[in-house]
């Protein structure tokens, strides 16, 4: 891949819908690390769980953000990935939340399918899952 092609595959994860994906992601980075931050400085034993949980999403959300940023085939790759192992994620903490609540006895990013972030937690993963893959070169590309 030449250095154009490379630019050009860099530009095309950070346009149109990616820059929105960029934004929202951003977003949650400091949603979800400030909020971590807190709870972990000042009532960690309260819920250790549940704000480990949400510094965890905190970092995927830094990650996955980064990975945007940067661009390029590998860098694509390497988002959707993360989009995937995020939105296992979700549905696990968002099911694990719903079936037995007394292990979160407080809210994490992904508590309830994200339904204190208003579920952008459950969206956000799924439309970066298909706008990476709507990105991705053709089998038959060289």
């Amino acid at each position: 891949m030449t250095s154009g092609e490379a630019e050009m595959s860099r530009r095309r994860l950070i346009s149109g819908p990616g820059t929105l994906l960029v934004w929202l992601y951003g977003v949650m980075v400091v949603g979800a690390v400030s909020r971590s931050a807190f709870q972990i400085a000042t009532e960690f034993d309260r819920a250790p769980l549940a704000y480990s949980l949400s510094a965890v999403a905190g970092v995927v959300y830094g990650f996955i953000t980064y990975s945007l940023v940067r661009g390029g085939e590998t860098a694509r790759r390497v988002a959707l990935a993360c989009c995937v192992a995020e939105l296992v994620g979700v549905l696990t903490v968002g099911t694990w939340t719903l079936v037995e609540p007394s292990a979160f006895p407080d809210a994490t990013v992904w508590s309830d399918f994200g339904m204190g972030y208003l579920f952008i937690p459950v969206i956000l993963p799924v439309s970066a899952i298909y706008w990476l893959r709507k990105g991705a070169p053709s089998e038959g590309a060289a």
